[in-house]
């Protein structure tokens, strides 16, 4: 029988989530599975992977072959770097000591990356949230701006509208005055 490590979907549709498995290479992509390894979850940034590392070593000492994905995953965390230097250990290579040594150096760097990339997206995220607060200021100030030109130009209309009916009354006021003279004098001259 032989035996895959590979990914078992699950989740919603568009947004899935996968179970990592030691299953037979005959079984149906979400069929039986002879363990669960860990799961993946690609919907985060950066995807969040829970991974038995031990098991998963286990399993590649027992001839089980990752998928392209699956191998990818457990490159990501360790493991197949783990199985390598246990490989060593067992050639004589290398003592457990220095393997879990190379291991936990590894796993530190790792983290530093993992880390590094959080710390990456949090400060571009905060930087286009600010780069767009200072837009929106921007834009609010040219409308307060625009507002303001425009109530000018309203006052000044007002006035200019005050100043014409003045002067109409003005004018009113002057040609009612001058029939009123002329018939006045007229009324003396009879």
């Amino acid at each position: 029988m032989s035996v895959k490590i590979r990914l078992q979907r699950h989740g919603k549709k568009g947004k899935p989530f996968y179970w990592i498995v030691a299953a037979d290479a005959r079984s149906k992509r979400d069929g039986k599975f002879l363990e669960k390894l860990g799961t993946y979850n690609p919907n985060t940034n950066p995807a969040t992977i829970d991974l038995n590392v031990d098991k998963s070593v286990t399993w590649l000492f027992n001839g089980a072959q990752p998928t392209d994905t699956a191998r990818a995953i457990l490159s990501y965390k360790g493991a197949l770097l783990k199985h390598h230097l246990e490989g060593g250990v067992r050639k004589g290579a290398l003592t457990p000591e220095q393997a879990e040594a190379k291991f936990n150096a590894w796993l530190d760097s790792k983290a530093g990356q993992v880390d590094a990339k959080k710390d990456g997206l949090a400060k571009s995220k905060a930087d286009a949230k600010a780069a767009a607060l200072k837009a929106e200021k921007e834009a609010n100030a040219k409308r307060v701006a625009a507002q303001a030109e425009a109530l000018k130009a309203a006052e000044a209309t007002e006035e200019v509208a005050e100043e014409v009916e003045e002067v109409a009354a003005d004018v009113e006021a002057t040609v009612e005055e001058t029939p009123a003279t002329e018939e006045t004098s007229e009324e003396t001259e009879a």
